[in-house]
């Protein structure tokens, strides 16, 4: 049924002149980046408090792994199916129901009386995550034009830059500082007013969006997808603890039959009813499918290097997590910077070559870093970490702001919810199989029976071994980037319309990028 009603500003079209016109959506980006922000840190700050948790808590190192671990299962295994419920029931209202039920974990996490109920409020955490994650980029997406695109990734890829490193500072300031005799405690219930303010805002200033067929949920396809990724992740999150045992071996191997017979049977699905779980023509999208690869890596290679380097600082050098925290500022800053100016001023001219510079700078600061912890030693001072840092912030941003945008530019609306779960799912893939590799490439290198002042110099050895790891999973990366588009239509001189893909009938009639 038509309606000559007037369509208002919350209905506006993606690229219309009311959505163009309707200042609510950049109210709308800050709110979905500051939930993007809360997930982010909440990964990351954990980590500095797991002493004042185990301590004050009784509890167990299993218990601790699993405060942890709990919540990047939970996440990644539900990110796919957040993305598509999103696409069905509204990406505004699944984004307000994850906000709410993350709250709330986050008031359960910090209330828990005991291990046991801290452990269960993470994995709760991490479900409510992925179903507000997902609708982060969905949004984005759907509200704004393909000519602004550009310009919010680049605040995107910003805001990851300064979630990535303020969850260990943040982390370490609320512990050390004991609000009100909480201890570890304030490190969870700082999400709470935040996310009130989220759920206020949000339901004021979001504009709803959905697929426009009516899709349905594809129940066979949710439990294939999470079982294979429990199958995958399980095992390499509890592998070291365990001393990696023969059924996690092959519950990896079993989940690559797994995620066959999840391919097959979307196929069917897709031809039955229209409505997968996974969209698989959107791998026929060149740039789809080369940016699905490339962020998988690059996930891997960020996951050895944030570990490895909060390891080499806190136990090898000895840090204090708030000094380790500190030392990665200039990172943070580099990072930022870079990716507001990728996507606004130099993807534009360049195209892809920007990403191929962000994994060759990137490349440079993690030799440059491998130089120093050589050179210094254990005498080795943060202002010393700064130019190796600042490049490697550099690099990386180069790379994270236009990557995502290179991946959705050619991805019809309404598969953008299950795209933008694609996206963060192998992102966390990636992290999980960098965090895998970190007992080989990190503590493989490392004695079990050191004696304290070996412990130092193991450690720095390890830190280097495995930054020259990480360096080669760059270079692999740069190589990749040759299968991603050369450069934005929508940016080219004369600003010519550009046409969709001739890889997918489903492509949306969006500005593509050209191979």
């Amino acid at each position: 049924m038509t309606s000559t009603t007037p369509t208002p500003p919350e209905a506006a079209a993606p690229g219309t002149a009311a959505a163009v016109t309707d200042r609510r959506r950049w109210f709308a980006l800050a709110i979905v980046m500051t939930a993007a922000f809360m997930d982010l840190v909440d990964v990351t700050i954990v980590n500095v408090a797991i002493p004042s948790i185990q301590k004050d808590t009784g509890a167990t190192f299993a218990s601790i792994q699993w405060i942890t671990a709990g919540y990047a299962l939970a996440f990644a295994a539900g990110l796919i199916t957040g993305g598509r419920l999103g696409d069905i029931h509204g990406r505004k209202k699944l984004f307000l129901v994850g906000m709410t039920g993350f709250t709330i974990a986050s008031a359960l996490c910090g209330f828990a009386a005991n291990p046991e109920m801290l452990v269960a409020s993470r994995i709760l955490q991490g479900a409510m995550a992925s179903l507000m994650v997902p609708q982060v980029l969905s949004i984005i997406h759907a509200t704004f034009p393909a000519e602004e695109r550009g310009k919010v990734f680049g605040m995107f890829g910003a805001v990851i830059g300064l979630g990535a490193v303020s969850g260990p500072i943040l982390g370490a300031l609320l512990t050390e500082w004991n609000l009100f005799g909480l201890e570890w405690r304030p490190i969870f219930l700082i999400n709470l007013p935040v996310g009130i303010a989220g759920l206020v805002l949000g339901a004021k200033f979001i504009t709803e969006s959905k697929a426009p067929k009516a899709l349905k949920l594809d129940l066979v396809g949710v439990a294939l997808v999470t079982l294979g990724l429990l199958m995958l992740l399980y095992p390499l999150t509890r592998g070291r603890e365990l001393g990696w045992p023969l059924w996690g071996h092959l519950s990896m191997a079993g989940s690559l039959v797994v995620f066959g017979a999840l391919v097959a049977y979307e196929r069917v699905k897709a031809r039955r009813d229209g409505s997968p779980l996974v969209e698989l023509s959107l791998f026929r999208v060149k740039s789809f499918a080369a940016g699905i690869a490339v962020q998988m890596t690059f996930g891997l290679a960020m996951g050895i290097f944030f570990l490895v380097w909060t390891l080499y600082m806190q136990i090898g050098l000895g840090w204090s997590a708030l000094r380790a925290g500190l030392t990665g500022i200039p990172f943070s800053i580099a990072m930022s910077a870079a990716a507001g100016m990728s996507v606004q001023s130099l993807v534009p001219r360049f195209g892809r070559k920007v990403l191929q510079a962000g994994a060759l700078v990137t490349v440079l600061g993690l030799l440059i870093y491998i130089w120093e912890a050589r050179h210094f030693g254990m005498d080795i001072e943060s202002w010393q970490m700064a130019l190796p840092l600042v490049v490697l912030g550099v690099g990386m941003g180069l790379i994270v702001a236009p990557l995502t945008d290179a991946v959705l530019s050619e991805v019809p609306q309404e598969h953008a919810g299950s795209a933008s779960g694609l996206i963060n799912t192998v992102q966390q893939m990636g992290n999980a199989l960098g965090l895998g590799l970190v007992s080989v490439v990190f503590f493989g290198a490392i004695d079990d029976n050191l004696r304290l002042a070996e412990i130092g110099p193991a450690f720095s050895d390890a830190f280097q071994r495995s930054l020259w790891v990480v360096a080669g999973v760059c270079a692999l990366i740069f190589v990749g980037m040759f299968l991603l588009p050369a450069r934005p239509k929508q940016h080219l001189e004369g600003g010519a319309e550009a046409t969709p893909s001739d890889d997918s009938d489903d492509v949306a009639k969006e500005p593509a990028l050209t191979p």
